[in-house]
């Protein structure tokens, strides 16, 4: 094992010292699919829907910002700008006029040569003469946008339950429908068919097992959103409610906090994650208003008309699944008010919602201050305020029985190449918010307090470096953790980037977090765990149309009495554009060697639109998999890839209904995108 290390990691010297003599001057081209991949670290343990955020950055692709009409809330879409980069880019405007070209950013003050990378896809320059009026209907209809985007997942394998438990085939299916005029009105909706649920069975006549139809208007004069349908909500830093994909912890300050206070559209297949009836914004001077109700049912399951459990996974392969469709009903109103002159923001947020039948999950130890009840209600206060460079952020709220949650955050920027932050966090153990979703290390806003510190400087040219540090407490006991207990997670990461064509990073991650251990005597106590990650990542492209990516990663956990369990994994990806057909290619290959489950390494792969792949490997085993786009003509597309999985000391992949007779597990997706 150890010999294999060494092996792997002379191999990568190497690699890295032929490829570091190759410095071209070509332009690098930003796949921002990698930039979220490298900015989620601290996802991958979590069970995060990443996707809504990838589908969101693909339409603003699709139909980019004019820089000399973007807007503060436009601008704050892209976690990659900081609050000082977004509020330099309106000086600048406000200041020289409008922009003559995009590559006048490099003069805007505090925006580096990255930043520069990763925004310049989602925004163009055109000179502006006259203002925009209200569109009429004749023009929406006329100039308006209609695609179809469909997609098949096809695999090559039967899994256990398809001999007796699931109710329908293997296939997973989706099919999207939607219509866009500019940036000012979307509608359209949403069918899909997880694989192993029924299409057209007799239980489920209406062919898909999910369907979700939205109607979106947006800045139509003091009218800033109009929600009908499916949608999703965010506001404050998400104390209260958030629908939105938090990053939390990453290696870069700007995701740190959240700035989307907004009504915003649910299109996606996330079948879990959204707000179903009508919301509403609306400007006047300063003060913005916001209101909305929702009624949507949900899976669980029911004991004595009370509700003992929700599902979440939107499943519905057995008849038992199945027979937990929509069994509750739960209905939810409130709002939000903010007022925002100048550097100071000041908001209020205020949520209540009840079910159609008390809620009474079995009780543990763990979960004794958890939710209980029929209905319930949260209010919160957020507050934000700029001074020079000092930027104040936070929200403190409070729910139903008086349990209390806030959350603060300093930041400071003395320079352009320097940037502090500071976070401390207090979630108390009997707050419970349904909807909330915000920064933390347990994944919940409750039983948590700690306080988290970050560093980004650029000291040395083309040297980036980034440290943080987060000491966290869960006062009271949590799931596998027996007693109160304490952590540390740390994180410091150096990239490195000589030229536009070429740029590598190194990070190592230090987390200790307390845990329920069994010795061999079948003593059980809470023992301290011990996680190092190592993460190599080099970009490289060395002409135009051909880009190289090489990752190399090293896991080792263990608890303090117990051997280590670590593993590793490189993985070497070649993609190609080829100049005169539209036809882009992807070759993706890995290895992967861990001692067992704990010390699973995670590798990112280009999925197909409005998704992100992430899979998990552990044991022995390689991964391949072939990506490849072909733009048939500017209104059709036609995406495919393929992936293969073999495992080398197992014969028998999953367990349960999931369980995969063979040590090899292949799959094909195919998606088709019409745009008319």
């Amino acid at each position: 094992m150890h010999i294999m290390k060494a092996f792997v990691l002379f191999i990568l010297f190497i690699f890295t010292l032929s490829l570091s003599e190759l410095f071209a001057q070509n332009t690098l081209s930003c796949q921002w699919e990698e930039v979220i991949e490298q900015l989620s670290v601290a996802s991958e343990d979590q069970d995060i829907n990443i996707n809504n955020i990838i589908e969101e950055l693909t339409e603003r692709i699709q139909e980019p910002l004019n820089i000399n009409t973007v807007t503060k809330e436009q601008l704050e879409q892209f976690s990659f700008l900081t609050d000082i980069q977004i509020e330099n880019i309106l000086a600048y405007l406000y200041i020289h006029g409008q922009m003559q070209t995009i590559y006048e950013l490099q003069m805007v003050e505090d925006m580096d040569r990255q930043t520069i990378q990763y925004l310049t896809p989602f925004v163009y320059a055109e000179p502006v003469k006259t203002k925009e009026a209200i569109p009429s209907l004749k023009q929406i209809l006329r100039y308006g946008k209609n695609e179809v985007l469909t997609r098949f997942d096809i695999p090559f394998y039967e899994r256990k339950g398809y001999r007796k438990e699931y109710l329908g085939p293997a296939i997973y299916n989706s099919l999207r429908y939607s219509f866009r005029y500019k940036d000012h009105l979307y509608t359209g909706f949403t069918a899909e068919k997880d694989a192993g649920e029924p299409f057209g069975a007799l239980h489920n006549t209406k062919g898909y097992d999910f369907y979700s139809f939205y109607f979106f208007l947006r800045n139509i004069g003091k009218l800033k959103a109009l929600a009908v349908g499916n949608y999703r909500l965010s506001f404050g830093q998400g104390l209260v409610l958030s629908n939105d994909f938090i990053m939390g912890k990453t290696s870069a300050l700007s995701t740190i906090t959240s700035r989307n206070s907004q009504v915003k559209k649910h299109s996606s297949t996330d079948e879990y994650n959204y707000f179903r009836g009508l919301a509403t914004t609306v400007q006047w001077n300063e003060f913005t208003f916001s209101g909305f109700y929702s009624h949507r049912s949900l899976d669980g399951i029911t004991k004595d008309e009370s509700i003992t459990s929700i599902n979440k996974t939107g499943q519905h392969r057995t008849q038992k699944e199945a027979d937990r469709r929509g069994v509750l009903t739960l209905q939810a109103t409130g709002g939000n008010v903010s007022y925002h002159k100048n550097g100071l923001k000041v908001g209020a947020t205020g949520i209540y919602y009840f079910f159609d039948k008390p809620y009474y999950p079995q009780v543990r130890e763990y979960s004794k201050y958890n939710l209980r009840g029929n209905n319930f209600h949260n209010l919160g206060i957020d507050y934000k305020y700029r001074w020079n460079r000092f930027t104040f952020i936070g929200e403190t709220a409070i729910g139903k029985g008086g349990g209390m949650a806030t959350l603060n955050t300093v930041s400071y920027s003395p320079v352009s190449s320097y940037q502090f932050m500071f976070v401390q966090r207090y979630y108390s153990r009997d707050y419970w918010a349904f909807f909330a979703r915000s920064f933390s290390e347990g994944g919940y806003v409750q039983n948590e307090s700690g306080y988290y510190l970050a560093v980004e400087a650029s000291p040395i040219r083309h040297w980036k470096f980034f440290l943080s540090a987060d000491y966290f407490r869960f006062p009271w006991l949590k799931y596998l953790i027996d007693k109160p207990s304490s952590g540390f997670d740390g994180i410091v990461q150096s990239t490195y980037s000589p030229c536009k064509n070429l740029n590598m990073f190194l990070r190592y991650q230090y987390k200790q977090k307390e845990k329920n251990y069994t010795n061999t005597d079948k003593t059980k106590s809470v023992q301290p765990i011990y996680h190092h990650k190592w993460r190599y990542r080099l970009n490289y492209v060395p002409v135009d149309q051909l880009t190289l990516r090489f990752t190399f990663d090293y896991n080792a956990i263990y608890p303090k009495p117990a051997k280590v369990s670590d593993g590793f994994q490189f993985v070497q990806s070649v993609g190609y554009a080829f100049k005169k057909v539209p036809l882009k290619l992807e070759l993706q290959g890995s290895y992967f060697h861990t001692d067992d489950y704990a010390s699973r390494v995670y590798s990112y792969e280009k999925g197909m639109l409005n998704s992100f792949y992430s899979p998990s490997f552990y044991g022995i085993g390689n991964r391949l998999a072939m990506h490849v786009r072909w733009d048939i003509h500017k209104n059709w597309m036609v995406m495919a890839k393929y992936g293969q999985t073999t495992y080398y000391d197992r014969e028998e992949i999953g367990s349960g209904n999931d369980l995969i007779y063979s040590n090899r597990k292949q799959d094909l997706q195919v998606q088709v995108k019409v745009k008319f």
